[in-house]
């Protein structure tokens, strides 16, 4: 267990490399974890109020934290000290992501603003000012030069980076939107609502190109092949769709689970999807003919997420029972049950490496876990409280990144 925080945690995010954790507090520090031991390295104390985010710059060398004293700071991550804060919001800074370059930030807030930031000098190079509501998230395109935000307002804005102009406004869904989405090359943005449909928008003109209608329940989330052609859906309505994304076509639906589906992953080579749903099962498809392959059994409870190995080979599950089943997903034995959480596991994911998985339980304690893979042991334990709130997995980076979104 890392122990170190004296009030609840936020947000825990892994470095880029693996090595390192860094996690925001209430307490207002952030602190830097030895992945493989334990040891708490920094405690960066600073901020004036508690910190509600962290991310890791890309060369592993920088962090930057966003906290309710309307300040981004910047932080030399081995040697401990803040190289400079970033002022400017009248409101608490909700989100930070750093280019996929390295050169830029972005940040934004409850006070209607996205800034991004010069990671070089601190110059604020450009205040994004078009949203009606408070901003909840931001996201850079896979190649730098764009940058998503998403809204209270309801609606995801795309910006030019570089000159700051709003490029696009995509409006559209009539209820909240519950899934927002970067193709893998950037070019193109899906949305999932609570109004059933799913949008599908150039993000260079913003054009709505597709809209993707079938389902008739709420849709709760959405997720890409790799090669970006495919599009996957999980719905209330006990169904996952699959769909060309050039066509807007239905490729697929998938019918068998008795419960909402509440998460969707493609395999590494996009030639599987493992589906997870209230009915306390996940189902593992053939993604190309929609053939349901393998049901893996075993669970008590409803199974909230699903997540493959980066090769592929193993699939964890988290549960409403409070644990995690790794499954080999060629034969479908269950390989290892992680127990240790105290509530509903609410995500898993793994590293890039494959061989260790984080997972997240809230309830009135938020908290994560690190486990070896291979042996089911559990490594690390972050423990704090509070109420979730939904998570924006919004654009794509080549990073483990695991936050706890807490209602500010």
């Amino acid at each position: 267990m890392l122990e170190g925080h004296s009030d609840l945690v936020t947000s825990v995010a892994f470095a880029p490399d693996g090595q390192q954790l860094a996690s925001a507090s209430a307490d207002k520090t952030v602190k830097t974890w030895d992945e493989a031991t334990g040891a708490c390295l920094q405690t960066l104390e600073g901020h004036g109020d508690l910190v509600w985010s962290v991310a890791f710059a890309l060369n592993n060398q920088q962090l930057a934290s966003a906290s309710e004293d309307c300040t981004v700071k910047i932080w030399d991550i081995a040697k401990g000290i803040c190289l400079r804060t970033l002022k400017g919001y009248s409101n608490l800074v909700t989100s930070v992501a750093f280019a996929p370059d390295g050169l830029q930030l972005a940040s934004a807030s409850l006070d209607h603003t996205i800034k991004i930031w010069n990671m070089a000098t601190g110059m604020c190079l450009q205040a994004l000012d078009g949203h009606s509501m408070g901003v909840w998230s931001v996201a850079f395109a896979p190649d730098s030069l764009q940058l998503a935000s998403a809204s209270r307002d309801c609606t995801v804005k795309i910006w030019d980076a570089v000159t700051g102009a709003c490029l696009q406004t995509l409006k559209g869904h009539s209820r909240e939107v519950n899934s927002r989405i970067f193709t893998p090359d950037g070019q193109q943005l899906a949305s999932a609502s609570d109004d059933k449909n799913i949008k599908i928008w150039d993000a260079v003109t913003g054009i709505c190109l597709r809209i993707l209608e079938g389902h008739n329940k709420n849709i709760n989330v959405l997720t890409f092949t790799p090669n970006g052609r495919q599009l996957a859906s999980a719905s209330d309505d006990k169904t996952v769709k699959i769909w060309d994304t050039a066509t807007g076509a239905c490729l697929q639906t998938l019918e068998g689970h008795r419960g909402s589906v509440w998460s969707v992953a493609f395999a590494p080579d996009g030639l599987q999807l493992a589906s997870a749903s209230l009915d306390h099962t996940i189902k593992i498809w053939d993604a190309t003919t929609g053939v349901y392959q393998e049901k893996l059994d075993g669970h008590s409870n409803s199974v909230r997420s699903v997540t493959f190995t980066p090769d592929g080979r193993r699939l964890a599950s988290a549960l409403d029972n409070n644990i995690i089943k790794i499954w080999d997903t060629t034969t479908g034995a269950h390989l290892q049950t992680l127990e240790g959480h105290s509530d509903s596991v609410s995500s898993v994911a793994f590293a890039p490496n494959g061989r260790q998985l984080s997972s997240h339980s809230v309830s009135r304690h938020s908290t994560i876990k690190i486990w070896d893979a291979a042996t089911g042991a559990c490594l690390q334990t972050f423990e704090g409280h509070g109420d979730l709130v939904r998570g924006n997995y919004f654009g794509y980076l080549p990073t483990f990144d695991l936050t706890i979104f807490l209602k500010p």
